[in-house]
């Protein structure tokens, strides 16, 4: 099972990944464009901990476990 600091790291560690594909000029350009292109809809580490932190918030005192987690 996953957990909140594996699911979230996985997810910034993918906008960093895209990120470093869009600026190798070792690739086609063509990939290079789809990575820009996804990195336009994908969340950045900022928005992946804001979000977690009212995630987070919003689970105290209920029976959820939030998704995402800002400790990592």
């Amino acid at each position: 099972m996953t957990t909140p600091s594996e699911r979230t790291r996985a997810i910034i560690q993918t906008h960093e990944f895209l990120t470093e594909l869009s600026r190798s000029h070792h690739l086609a350009e063509d990939i290079r464009t789809e990575a820009k292109r996804l990195l336009r809809h994908y969340p950045s580490k900022r928005e992946m901990l804001e979000a977690a932190h009212v995630e987070q918030h919003l689970a105290e005192g209920t029976v959820f476990q939030p998704m995402f987690t800002t400790a990592l």
